[in-house]
């Protein structure tokens, strides 16, 4: 078995996978920003699992841990792809005011997100259904970037599990547990409407008056 395969989570020994997840949660919290991070063995085997054949994939991890690999959505897990910087900050407010975030990577400018299975079918509609989100000033660019969303029938690039040098995709946040937390539809929905606020505070339209009218979805 391959160094890579050896679990060198941080938490003690033992810890299961709530426990670690928790702990994990607090240290991200507690340092105030996030850490790139290997692969575990326990990541891995819940990466592999959403393949067709994971045995043989973890064979093929373990032959080239420093290969990006493609993976199906849509059985375990789903991915929400967005620019990097609109993703940065939804990152920022997952961590900084919510529960914290599941695995991500990025690739190509780009932010990926891993998601609870289903969530790239809601996550459009909900978008659509905010009014923040059907409205914008003539000329402004919209508070909320397209998303692109990876669920089933869909496949995405996965980081290698080891970092090498100029490595690309990347881990912002490894999986390191076999039964990772997900974000849902709802809490990335609740994560864009926080990270276009920003955004939608700076794009305003002056009436004759004088006035500042902000857009909806931005606080007064």
């Amino acid at each position: 078995m391959s160094a890579w395969l050896r679990d060198e989570s941080p938490l003690s020994p033992g810890a299961c996978d709530d426990e670690r997840r928790t702990d994990i949660f607090n240290y991200l919290r507690e340092e105030g920003h996030h850490h790139t991070a290997q692969v575990t063995a326990a990541g891995a085997g819940w990466l592999a699992s959403a393949g067709l054949y994971p045995r043989s994939t973890l064979s093929l991890w373990e032959a080239r841990p420093t290969a990006p690999g493609v993976l199906p959505c849509g059985g375990v897990f789903d991915v929400v792809n967005v620019p990097a910087i609109f993703g940065r900050r939804m990152l920022d407010r997952l961590w900084s005011e919510g529960p914290g975030s599941g695995p991500v990577a990025t690739h190509r400018g780009r932010m990926m997100l891993f998601a609870a299975p289903g969530t790239a079918q809601r996550l459009p509609s909900l978008l659509s259904w905010e009014e923040w989100g059907r409205s914008a000033p003539e000329g402004a660019a919209p508070a909320v970037p397209p998303l692109l969303c990876h669920g089933s029938g869909d496949a995405v690039t996965v980081p290698s599990l080891v970092p090498g040098a100029g490595a690309t995709p990347r881990w912002v946040v490894a999986p390191d547990t076999r039964h990772p937390w997900l974000p849902g539809p709802e809490v990335l929905l609740w994560a864009c409407v926080r990270a276009s606020r920003p955004l939608a505070r700076t794009a305003v339209t002056r009436p004759r008056t004088g006035a500042v009218t902000s857009l909806p979805g931005s606080r007064p």
